[in-house]
Formats: C-alpha cells, structure tokens, sequence
C-alpha cells in the first residue's frame, strides 16, 4: 500500500511495540528511529543529511522531530549505534529542545557527540556502554553487540520490550581482518536469533552488491604504493570519521619519511579526540601544523583532508577551485580515499576535474583501489538472516532500490513476503505477539538548516531559490494614480540572470500598461495585491511564449 493511501494511525494500545523511522529509509542519511511502548519513548541514532544541489544554501538537512515534540519528558534515552555525522549530527538540534535527555553510546561515539554538543554550549547527560552490557532504559531493556564498520567502537542494539523483541544493526560489515581487530561478533547474533528476533532492522546499504566487501587491510599497501612513487606532496582527502584510513596513511608517510598535517576542522578535531582515547596510533613526531608545511620540501609532506565528497565548503573542493591556502600544482598527487555517497557523484567529479586541470594526479576508486565500503554486501546481509532467522524483517539505512534488495534477501532465507515491511520516513510499524504490520504513516519531511535558521526554509522558497539560479529574476516597477485610475510611471522592467538585455522588453511595456489601466478603470477597485497579479501574469506569459523562460518575477506596483 503505498504512504498516500495510508491513514493516520490509531492510538497506540499497551503491550504493543509502535516504531517510527523518521529519517534514513530512501536516502542515504538523517538517520532516526523511535520506539514507543506504554507511554514512553527510545530513540535510537540521531543524525542529518547533507543537501544537494537541488537545495541551494542549505547546510543540512535534520529529522523531522514533529512526531516527538511534545513528548520529550517520555523520552528515556536516544542510543547511539556509532560516530557518523548521518548518525549523530542532529544530536545538537533535538537536545536544543530538552538539554537533559540521556545519550548512550560508545565511548568514542560519545566524544565525538560531546566535542559537538560544545560547540553549541550543550553539556549533555551521557552513559557509556559498551559490547556485551545490557541496559535498562524505562520499559525498554538494551544488549549491545559490537559490529565492525568505518569507525571504531560501532554497536547494534538488541531492544527487549514487553511486545516482542528487536535487533537494529545500525552501520555494520562482516570484514575478517579489521584495522582494531574488532570484528562483528556473530557468536553474539546467533544467541540473539536462539532467543529470538520478532523484528530485525538491518543496514541496507549495500544489498544490491553481490558478494562480500573488501577488508580494510586491502587498502592500506594500495596508499603505500601511492605515496612511495609520489614525487610531490599528497593530499588524501576522506571522511573526517574515517579513523581507520587516516591510520593507513600515517603508517604509509612514515614509512616514506613524510611528514602529516590534517587539514579541515572537523579532521583536527575528530583526529585528536581519537589520539587522546587511544583509536589512533600516531608515530613519534610525524604530525605537523597546516602552517609549517610550507617549510619542508614538498616530497616530505602529506595533507588529510576532508571534502571527500565535493562539499563545497570543505577543504579539498576549496583547493580545486584555488580558494585554499594549500594551492594544489603540478606533480601533486590527490588520493580520493572514500566512496561516494549517491547524490554525491556531479559534485565529486567537479572537484576532481579541477584538480587535475591544476596539475594534478588524482587517485580514487574507479582507477585504484584506494577505498573499500563500511557497509555489508549482499553475502554477508545473508549470512545475519540465516543466523537470526528473524520473524519479520524490515530494511534500513538506503535508497529504495537498497531497501527492496534487502527485502529481497530477506525473503530468499525464509522470511515470509507479508512479514517483509518495505518503508519509508514516516511510516508507522506496530510488533505485538511476533507480528509486525505497518499501521499507518506520518508527516516526516525534511527540516532544513539554513545559517542560523532551523526549519524556517520551506520548499516553496527552495523553489525561489532554484528559479532565480536556473532562470533568471524579472523586477516590474509601475507609479499609479488611484483618484485619475492611470499610470503615473512605468512599467520599467530590469532582469537579472537573463542572456536578454533590458531593451528585449520594450515590445511587452506597452500590454503591461494596457493591462495595468484597464484594472485600474473597473468599477470593482481592485487591491495592490490584485494589480500586481495583473502585472505578473501579463508579462509571465509573454516571457514564457516568447523567451522560453520562466524566470521570478516580482512585480511592484505604487501608489500615489
């Protein structure tokens, strides 16, 4: 049934499990899911989505927190599965709302969250856990599982309730030989599937790829290889989570007698709070201040940087079009250390066509091997179904065509089709006595941060925006007369973003005069509003019939 057709759901009896995803099904990103039994709440992730280019001036893009506003007093904690920012990075915008909601997660998740909490003057309540400990949060009885992922310390989280029980993996992959030695503890998830999963939430990301994903270890003698032929300075840029792949380039310009500077903010933070908890190993005096690179010779130097994924403000996008500090030459050699998020691809490739027009040899994962998903492959999101043999199975973390893989998948190891639940943002599962149904669907749209707006930008002033890049801005300016009903001054008509030059318009000024004072001369006086309306269609068709264009126009219209 599709979320049109479905009805607001019904209140929610007790003894029944209700869970609201409101933010991470159908996108790569935001993600947020809420659990309700008897009256009381637990969220688990928190985290925002990165505009693109359709969303012009937006910085990120938050959860809806509509659903749960006024019930912030029955929220028991928000879990924390691991340390990305599409996990985490709304933490500060729902504790802007209640400051003293309980946040747990890992240890380093939590420093990364506090780190992030600082910068807007929030001193959060937190409770570390870790694998194997359960935790007893109002109705709600946590176990956590370590999982393998791009970021140490990752956790699932078993949730037992009253209703029935619940598995949520969070980001996690099956890789054997990880970086920390820490690998997704199936042991773990096969005396959860002994006891029982009524209903698995399980990342989704990569259920279309066949097979297996590439362990890390792979990686790190492909950036060695990079870095001991360079013969200049090389820049890697990633995420600035992505603590394993900074361990690898450490390692590699250590080895090769180079010198590391991080470059970008988050990088310097992220990279010291790691450091100081010990998830980083960093050699005896290899790192370097951005400000001194400029003092060693250029084979001795390797900048981290963020901007993997062509964001505009980000270091390495800056360095393409010349606006960084750090000015990329010939004989530079780039390394693309990461894959690319969908919706991502234009941008990243602008930033990679400006590299190499400066000069450089750019590295990424269509021509080395440079990078390898945090995310499972279809082999192993098989290998957690068969152990669990879950009762109902419902896909997150992904665009749609991820979600109806794993669906899929789910299927093809047992779980019957009616208790496979394909959703979206918004749409309402209910679990009692082992079932699970989806119950209705609520508003879950996108809250944009804009400076420092939160949820101020509608899509109607999206559109604006996209009209005034895309096609240009008509102003109209016309002096009437209400006592003589004639026009004093005007129409003058001035674009912007228009190949046409003002002159183009001097054949309409005469139909939007006509118009103008025949609306003028009614008998029905008409209001400012209504005059400008005359004025915007009148010149709105012609632009369009004889322009091919559809651009904003703002017609003003005075009185005198």
């Amino acid at each position: 049934m599709s979320p049109e057709m479905l009805a607001t759901p019904a209140r929610l009896k007790d003894g029944t499990l209700r869970v609201v995803p409101l933010g991470g099904l159908g996108e790569v990103g935001r993600n947020m899911t809420v659990f309700e039994i008897n009256g009381k709440l637990l969220i688990v992730d928190c985290g925002v989505l990165f505009p693109e280019e359709e969303q012009p001036g937006v910085d990120l893009i938050l959860p809806d927190f509509s659903y749960i506003e006024d019930r912030l007093d029955d929220v028991v904690g928000v879990v924390l599965t691991h340390g990305h920012e599409d996990h985490i990075g709304a933490v500060p915008y729902l504790l802007r709302r209640k400051n003293d909601i309980p946040i747990i997660g890992s240890k380093l998740t939590l420093a990364l969250v506090e780190a992030k909490l600082a910068e807007h003057r929030i001193k959060p309540y937190t409770l570390t856990v870790s694998e194997g400990e359960v935790e007893n949060f109002g109705p709600f009885e946590c176990e956590f599982v370590a999982v393998n992922h791009s970021i140490p310390d990752s956790l699932a989280v078993f949730i037992r309730t009253a209703a029935g029980t619940v598995l949520h993996t969070g980001d996690f992959k099956m890789d054997q030989l990880p970086m920390d030695g820490r690998i997704t503890d199936l042991r773990h998830f096969a005396r959860l599937g002994e006891e029982g999963v009524d209903l698995y939430l399980s990342d989704s990301t990569n259920a279309h790829v066949p097979g297996f994903t590439t362990p890390e270890k792979e990686i790190g003698p492909v950036i060695d290889q990079v870095i001991a032929r360079a013969e200049r300075r090389v820049i890697v840029a990633s995420f600035a989570s992505h603590m394993h792949r900074v361990q690898q380039v450490l390692d590699a310009a250590a080895a090769h007698g180079r010198k590391v500077a991080f470059v970008g903010r988050s990088m310097v933070r992220n990279m010291g709070i790691a450091a100081k908890l010990g998830y980083l190993s960093v050699p005896e005096g290899i790192l370097i201040d951005i400000k001194k690179v400029d003092q060693l010779p250029d084979h001795q130097v390797v900048l981290m940087s963020t901007g993997s994924q062509g964001e505009p403000m980000a270091a390495l996008s800056r360095m393409a079009n010349g606006s960084h500090q750090v000015q990329v030459g010939d004989g530079d050699t780039i390394i693309l250390a990461s894959s690319l998020i969908p919706g991502n691809e234009n941008s990243v490739y602008r930033v990679i066509n400006g590299l190499m027009k400066l000069g450089a040899d750019v590295i990424h994962k269509d021509n080395a091997k440079v990078h390898v998903s945090g995310h499972a492959s279809a082999g192993e999101l098989l290998y957690t179904y068969n152990i669990l043999k879950p009762r109902n199975a419902m896909p997150v973390h992904g665009e749609h065509r991820h979600l109806i893989a794993n669906g899929r998948l789910a299927e093809t190891t047992g779980v019957p089709a009616e208790n496979v639940l394909l959703c979206e943002d918004g749409s309402v599962v209910d679990l009692r006595d082992g079932r699970a149904r989806i119950s209705g669907q609520i508003e879950a749209g996108y809250v944009y941060v804009d400076g420092s707006s939160v949820g101020e930008i509608t899509e109607s002033e999206l559109k604006d925006r996209r009209t005034l890049g895309e096609e240009g801005f008509i102003s109209v300016v016309t002096v009437v007369n209400r006592q003589t009903r004639s026009i004093v001054s005007g129409p003058d008509i001035h674009a912007r973003g228009m190949a046409e030059e003002d002159q183009v318009f001097k054949n309409i000024k005469p139909k939007v005069a006509k118009a103008l004072t025949e609306a003028l001369q009614q008998d029905k006086e008409h209001t400012t509003h209504q005059l400008q309306q005359v004025v915007r269609r009148t010149i709105g068709s012609w632009v369009s019939r004889k322009l091919r264009r559809k651009p904003m126009i703002v017609p003003v219209v005075v009185e005198t």
